[in-house]
């Protein structure tokens, strides 16, 4: 187990890393946004284009959804849905409401298949696993200690039945989970579950960091994993693996960027798979709801799939004297959607690819998934008319976006407008289709969120078969 030290910058013990208000880098300013050599939704040698149609049902609620949550300076993004496939086909897709985070049971066509399970006193949707007798949720619950906040949890439901409910932090290990940004996996024997933590005693009082924590198949807590990563973490992805280490990433806001964390936790040692202005605000949308896709090959190798503005220049910041710190000086004014290619679980791929380049216009809400034996789909949505301000964009949505990409960043196809949302975890069956539930709402990007969210008593479950 390798465990980081705390940060020791005296600033960032008093703030909270979610504070809406954005905070400054501590040198250089935002870079002119350019035109790259060619737009990007061109369709120049691509191949042609699949159908890529995406069926629908709706299913309907017994409580109000909330389905827009506020994100650095108020950015509206959606209120994470995790779906997810068990092994007998089944779906489970778990959503937030007032009285607890609602787990709902689908059939493999994607129609419900019986009453909700509640589980009451759950604050977030930090991941969900479905298994044929039920689901694991990795959630947060009330909890004691000096800050107030929630504990991270992992609780099981086997047959409508909750089986066990295991705490991932409290007062022996000196942290807390005011939030989690999180995901969680199963190999089939052990969880593994990779969330933000806020330190509660010892060195890292009053510090934001990560941590990854195993869990058996019964709850039992298991060696391995960090108690402190990378810090403050901007956002989470993680892959399952048979053996070892499970496979990770994190935006890591004091060192600037994208890094792999698998087995290493701390981002000193941590390969680099983009460097990024990384300052709460300026980092916050990379990942959508600070949570990633991380897709692996029959090979071996991996994907992930981000919103970047790119490095004009990275160097270390000279007013930092642990050496932690970086500055980063961004390529262009908006996000533009990205692609890094690992060739194992440990290795960084020294650069990303950048598939756009439109001026004027954010990318936001990416997403990556696996699309039949060696395709991806890559989805976002688009902002047009941005402007922007301390890292964040208003402007005017203009639709959600599908297209395919193959495992070397090159366009499979054109890409496709469609009415579908996604908006949080997207589940895989065996057959290779896709499945993933969204409130069936127009996006609105003219506005930060203020005041409560909107409802729905409504979730369209799309379906996407290779």
């Amino acid at each position: 187990m390798t465990t980081a030290q705390p940060e020791t910058q005296p600033h960032r013990t008093t703030r909270h890393r979610r504070v809406r208000a954005a905070r400054k880098p501590a040198i250089g300013a935002l870079a002119a946004a350019g035109l790259l050599a060619s737009a990007w939704y061109a369709t120049a040698g691509a191949a042609p284009a699949p159908a890529l149609s995406v069926t629908g049902t709706a299913v309907s609620l017994p409580a109000e959804f909330p389905y827009l949550s506020a994100g650095y300076n108020n950015t509206r993004e959606w209120t994470r849905t995790a779906t997810a496939a068990a092994p007998d086909g089944s779906l489970r897709v778990a959503w937030p409401a007032a009285d607890g985070i609602h787990v709902t049971p689908l059939t493999t066509a994607g129609k419900r298949a019986g009453a909700d399970t509640v589980v009451k006193g759950a604050k977030e949707v930090g991941g969900l696993v479905a298994h044929n007798d039920g689901f694991a949720l990795l959630t947060r619950v009330s909890d004691s200690n000096k800050w107030k906040e929630t504990a991270a949890a992992l609780v099981r439901y086997q047959n409508g039945e909750q089986t066990f409910r295991t705490k991932l932090t409290g007062t022996a290990s000196k942290d807390t989970a005011p939030l989690l940004d999180g995901q969680l996996t199963w190999n089939g024997s052990k969880y593994g579950a990779y969330f933000v933590v806020h330190g509660a005693g010892g060195a890292a009082d009053g510090h934001f960091g990560d941590k990854l924590a195993y869990v058996s198949a019964k709850g039992a807590k298991l060696s391995g994993g960090w108690g402190w990563g990378c810090s403050h973490n901007e956002g989470i992805a993680l892959h399952a693996e048979k053996s070892g280490a499970f496979t990770s990433l994190c935006f890591d806001d004091w060192r600037s960027g994208l890094f792999v964390s698998t087995g290493v936790g701390a981002p000193d040692n941590a390969p680099v798979v983009q460097r990024e202005q990384c300052w709460a605000g300026y980092c916050g949308g990379t990942f959508p709801s600070r949570t990633g896709d991380l897709v692996r090959s029959a090979t071996g190798r991996y994907a992930t799939a981000f919103a970047s503005r790119g490095a004009a220049s990275a160097k270390k910041n000279p007013d930092d004297a642990s050496g932690r710190g970086w500055t980063v000086t961004p390529k262009t004014g908006t996000h533009q959607v990205a692609v890094a290619f690992l060739k194992d679980r440990n290795s960084g791929p020294g650069e990303a690819i950048r598939l756009s380049g439109t001026k004027g216009v954010e990318h936001v809400n990416v997403h990556l998934a696996p699309y039949g034996k060696d395709r991806l789909l890559l989805s976002w949505e688009s902002v047009k008319n941005a402007t922007c301000k301390d890292g964040t964009c208003t402007g005017t949505f203009a639709g959600t976006h599908l297209r395919l990409i193959d495992w070397n960043g090159k366009f499979q196809s054109a890409a496709k407008v469609v009415k579908d949302r996604i908006t949080g975890d997207i589940a895989v069956s065996a057959d290779g289709t896709l499945t993933w539930a969204y409130a069936p709402a127009t996006p609105s990007y003219a506005k930060p969120l203020t005041g409560a969210s909107p409802t729905s008593t409504t979730l369209r479950i799309a379906r996407l078969k290779p």
